[in-house]
């Protein structure tokens, strides 16, 4: 059994030492660990200070791409590269305890789960203030709603992935994967377990939003986005109703008005009731072809799936631990480029890209 533990880094070399000097060096369960980081396009020497405490592997954005590309990048090559079982997913900050990471990993080694996720027990985090806690609570509970789970901590990023897990999960979003994968996993059935942990001390703001509202607006339209992808009829459905039921009001008014001689003109009601009934049927037409589209997306995972797995190779591992070859030391870089709408299935192999080197 493999675990390959990846660290996405912007500008880490003052933390990073913190997060690498703290690595289980074994787990109970696995064979063997490997440290993978993903540089999204530092200027600082943290691929220097990764080097001097002994990492052997990266992946190397030439500018910034955010988290969620970063994490995308990071599977790609811990399946492909480094023939991963378990993908355990840290921060660079230093925000989650790397000891705890063996804990994390125990619900996939008893075959419990097929994601675990650290539950950070945000009421008891000193540096969140009340109106920071109350909406990391509000947004687990949308969540869960999205994706029928039953989170404490949805938005926590200290997580592990099992290769079953991530090779059905495909990364679409521009900003942050945390709510999207859960949504994703929820709606495919993939089950999800959550693990107590502590945090450590803050070290440094987010980089990831400037502000909590920036934070709640870019989260708020991932949840959206999503949530239309896998439950496009409670969307439209309830909005076509609605606007039907808004629409026939003025029409059944203006009607009972002339039957009893009051009629009048009342053209502004009519006026209305018509936009609202074109609304509706507007509705109804939007969920006819989000229905397509949804029918159409299943047909395309179910075809990047198998192609993921032929790539990576099947849930479990084609040789034994102890008979593997190990992987040399390389790194892989991603050249700046327009970030995809939809994940594809290229593998982070240098030999097969030229935009990649190895390095030893």
């Amino acid at each position: 059994m493999k675990l390959v533990i990846q660290i996405p880094c912007l500008n880490e070399e003052a933390t990073l030492p913190l997060v690498l000097e703290t690595m289980p060096a074994q787990i109970p369960g696995i064979d063997e660990i490997e440290i993978l980081v993903i540089d999204d396009g530092s200027t600082d020497r943290t691929i220097e200070v990764a080097e001097s405490y002994g990492v052997r592997h990266f992946v190397r954005h030439t500018r910034n791409m955010g988290l969620a590309r970063s994490f995308r990048d990071g599977v790609e090559y811990a399946l492909g590269v480094l023939g991963a079982d378990i993908v355990v997913n840290t921060d660079g900050d230093n925000q989650y305890p790397q000891q705890m990471i063996g804990e994390l990993v125990q619900p996939l080694l008893r075959g419990e789960a097929d994601i675990a996720i650290g539950d950070r027990q945000t009421a008891t985090i000193a540096h969140f203030s009340p109106f920071k806690k109350a909406m990391q609570r509000v947004g687990s509970e949308v969540v869960n709603f999205a994706a029928g789970t039953e989170l404490p901590d949805a938005a926590s990023g200290f997580r592990a992935y099992s290769r079953k897990a991530l090779i059905r999960l495909n990364i679409v979003t521009q900003f942050s994967y945390c709510m999207e994968t859960i949504i994703q996993a929820g709606n495919k059935r993939l089950k999800i377990a959550s693990v107590p942990i502590t945090t450590n001390p803050k070290t440094r703001e987010s980089r990831l939003f400037t502000n909590i509202f920036q934070h709640m607006a870019k989260s708020g339209q991932a949840i959206l986005r999503s949530y239309i992808m896998f439950k496009p009829h409670t969307i439209f459905t309830t909005l076509g109703v609605v606007l039907l039921i808004g629409g026939l009001i003025p029409f059944v008014r203006f009607l009972i008005l002339n039957l009893i001689g009051a009629a009048g003109d009342h053209i502004q009601s009519l006026i209305l009731g018509s936009s609202l009934l074109v609304g509706s049927l507007l509705s109804f037409a939007l969920l006819i072809i989000s229905d397509l589209l949804r029918t159409n997306r299943v047909l395309l995972e179910d075809t990047l799936q198998r192609l993921k797995e032929l790539q990576y190779g099947a849930d479990a591992p084609a040789v034994a631990p102890a008979d593997r070859p190990q992987p040399q030391p390389r790194t892989a870089i991603v050249p700046e480029s327009e970030l995809p709408t939809a994940p594809d299935p290229v593998q982070l192999h240098p030999e097969n890209a030229g935009s990649a080197r190895t390095t030893s």
